[in-house]
């Protein structure tokens, strides 16, 4: 569970977080959602610890991460998995080399232990066969299976996703937001999804944070969301004509 206690971010003088709380559950899919500008990715770069809040405190199961120094603030980062927009893997590295490459960083296994460790999580992600190819020679659904795989490959309590439908076609993004619960289920994870795909809110919404105008504006899952009388959240997440439909059955 990561529990977040009032925080605040300011650039330049202009705060973009005010005075936000909540929880993000474990086991469960939490998402943020809100307009460009609402705050969102400045909140998920605050939990990473990307960022530094101005006031507030995030913590990791009761672990306040800013309070915490070398050895065990590494162990924290250790335990989380983040999925960045776009998949960022490296192009000039295998899919192989691309899940091994937390393993190298925070682990001191075998090479041979690594490598097992790397085709069991391509299988979590069913992804097989695939070791020796690099990221332009495989499809962008591919392209974010293997990123989900690097990002679960130290077994992570947290896991953070940007955008993680971004540049997908509706069908295989049904299919990543699929993975992502399932596996969120399976592994018992605290997962974090920062998210303006309507489709992902209404399907793997369990826990729903909208931020409006820097501000946490409601609270709740994804069938509140077509119930709500917000007028805010009503204009935001009813403005297509799927979610308006859903709305009107």
């Amino acid at each position: 569970m990561i529990e977040v206690r009032n925080i605040s971010k300011s650039f330049d003088g202009q705060e973009v977080l005010k005075n936000i709380s909540t929880t993000f559950e474990k086991g469960k899919t939490n998402l943020i959602i809100g307009q460009s500008g609402s705050g969102k990715t400045v909140l998920m770069k605050c939990c990473i610890g990307l960022l530094d809040t101005d006031e507030g405190e995030i913590k990791f199961d009761g672990r306040r991460f800013s309070n915490l120094k070398g050895t065990n603030q590494k162990n924290v980062r250790k335990e989380m998995g983040v999925l960045f927009q776009g998949g960022a893997l490296f192009d000039s590295y295998t899919v192989e080399e691309n899940v091994m490459f937390p393993l190298n960083m925070f682990t001191d296994n075998t090479l041979e232990e690594k490598r097992a460790r790397v085709n069991e999580v391509l299988t979590h992600v069913n992804l097989e066969n695939v070791n020796s190819k690099y990221p332009a020679e495989i499809s962008g659904g591919m392209i974010k299976r293997v990123a989900i795989a690097r990002a679960i490959a130290l077994n992570p309590k947290y896991l953070f996703c940007d955008e993680p439908n971004s540049g997908l076609d509706p069908k295989t993004a049904e299919v990543i937001d699929e993975l992502i619960s399932e596996l969120t289920e399976k592994f018992q994870m605290t997962t974090v999804i920062n998210t303006h795909d309507m489709n992902s809110v209404l399907q793997i919404g369990q826990k729903i944070a909208y931020l409006y105008k820097g501000q946490l504006w409601w609270e709740g899952d994804h069938q509140g969301i077509l119930e709500t009388t917000n007028e805010e959240l009503n204009d935001f997440v009813f403005s297509t004509e799927l979610t308006r439909r859903l709305k009107h059955r």
